[in-house]
């Protein structure tokens, strides 16, 4: 795989360019789609490649088997207790790495999700700008029940989409959460029958990869830094995205159809 190259799968990870969409899907389910070290750089590696690739215009994340992923998989690393500040050391260029790049990359992600979404599989889901969930999927923070702390972002994520109460519900309760709870709290876009996640989420992603490309990018990056600035510096951002987005083609082409009174039919230029 090559900024502007051909797409392929990795071990544990389908990676396919379907037109202007992006598809991954984490293929593992003999280990409930768990992540091992590897996958995690793939996904990073995939995630900043697709950033600067112009032909992506939206990203689905999948699975195959009945979970989309339970986290990452502790046995792989093997047995042995590793050196202290081994985490502290590694987490910053590994899963926070992850988090992150699904939060910043300039591309509208759509999450699909079916069965057990746990503690990086589950900040993986949040961190999508969209996530369509099944109905009955279970929704878990595993992590206090395992004895130690979040991480990947989920002291972060869970407070600001559900709020401090609901957030500590599930990060200090353990509470398991489905689909349907997850979408009256907000957590999630949206929850729909289980049969039904994979065209739900597939028409979502069609129809964000026919959107305008750049005004997309933009908003998704002040919708994030909007949550931590003040009024005045964010709208100095907002600003600045304004005198972007207005220069690209999508624009001219928005005001046309305005003026044609059709719909747009933009490239994503």
């Amino acid at each position: 795989m090559e900024h502007g190259g051909n797409y392929e799968d990795r071990p544990g990870l389908g990676i396919a360019l379907d037109g202007a969409i992006l598809r991954i899907t984490i293929d593992r389910a003999e280990r409930r789609n768990s992540l091992t070290d590897q996958m995690v750089y793939d996904l990073i590696a995939v995630l900043e490649c697709a950033n600067q690739d112009e032909r992506v215009r939206a990203i689905l994340l999948a699975s195959t088997g009945t979970d989309f992923c339970t986290g990452f998989d502790l046995g792989d690393r093997g047995a042995g207790r590793p050196r202290t500040g081994a985490s502290q050391r590694r987490l910053p260029a590994h899963a926070h790495r992850l988090i992150a790049r699904l939060t910043t990359v300039q591309i509208p992600i759509v999450a699909a999700v079916r069965g057990y979404a746990a503690g990086l599989g589950l900040h993986v889901a949040l961190a999508a700008d969209f996530s369509v969930v099944a109905d009955d999927a279970k929704l878990w923070e595993p992590f206090v029940q395992r004895g130690f702390t979040p991480d990947s972002g989920g002291t972060w994520l869970l407070p600001r989409l559900v709020g401090i109460a609901r957030a500590k519900e599930m990060l200090m309760l353990g509470e398991r959460v489905n689909g349907t709870t997850a979408a009256q709290w907000g957590l999630v876009h949206r929850s729909v029958p289980a049969g039904d996640v994979d065209a739900t989420a597939g028409a979502l992603a069609h129809r964000l990869a026919k959107g305008p490309t750049v005004a997309l990018g933009l908003t998704k990056t002040l919708v994030r830094e909007g949550l931590d600035a003040d009024l005045d510096s964010h709208l100095d951002r907002e600003a600045l995205a304004l005198e972007l987005s207005s220069r690209s083609d999508d624009f001219k082409e928005g005001m046309s159809a305005l003026a044609d009174k059709r719909d747009a039919n933009f490239t994503g230029r």
